[in-house]
């Protein structure tokens, strides 16, 4: 009889306190939903650029191509070839400058709205995203009033071809 309550105790002890578990997840479960509400992120969607077969095959229409290199940033046409040359500034590569180029590009192109980015190799990726917000949208300012305009949103990226155009 002795043994029995022994082993009676012993299933009796084995009693699982989960409160401070629940306590946790009570604490835990809120706190993930609302961060979760604040790890957003801003997607651009982005294509690779066209095959030269492919591009050739399509109407001849006008193809910007902008050129990100370590000491410059050259925008051209695909079939036409450099347009200008943008050199890097002491202060690291003209965004402004390239900008304003592009405002020009737009006004003879209206209804033009893709663009080809090709990066070199070693290009930094603030770099990448500095030139795509370039070519994207400009700020303007009327009677007072602070607005974005787009300049040419669907972009592209891809390898920049070895050895500068423009010098």
């Amino acid at each position: 009889m002795r043994r029995w309550r022994r082993r009676s105790r012993r299933r009796e002890a084995a009693d699982i306190n989960i409160t401070a578990f629940m306590n946790l997840m009570v604490v835990l479960v809120p706190f993930l939903l609302i961060t979760a509400v604040f790890s957003r992120m801003a997607i651009l969607e982005l294509n690779l650029p066209e095959s030269a077969e492919a591009a050739g095959a399509a109407e001849e229409t006008f193809q910007l191509e902008v050129i990100v290199r370590q000491h410059a940033i050259e925008i051209g046409e695909r079939s036409s070839g450099l347009m200008t040359v943008l050199p890097r500034l002491s202060t690291g590569h003209d965004y402004a400058g390239l900008t304003g180029y592009l405002q020009r590009v737009k006004a003879e192109f209206p209804d033009h709205s893709a663009a080809t980015l090709l990066l070199e190799p070693d290009v930094a990726y603030d770099t990448l995203v500095q030139v795509m917000d370039a070519v994207r949208l400009y700020e303007f300012t009327e009677d007072g009033q602070r607005g974005q305009a787009e300049l040419f949103p669907d972009i592209s990226i891809g390898d920049a071809p070895a050895g500068a155009r423009g010098g």
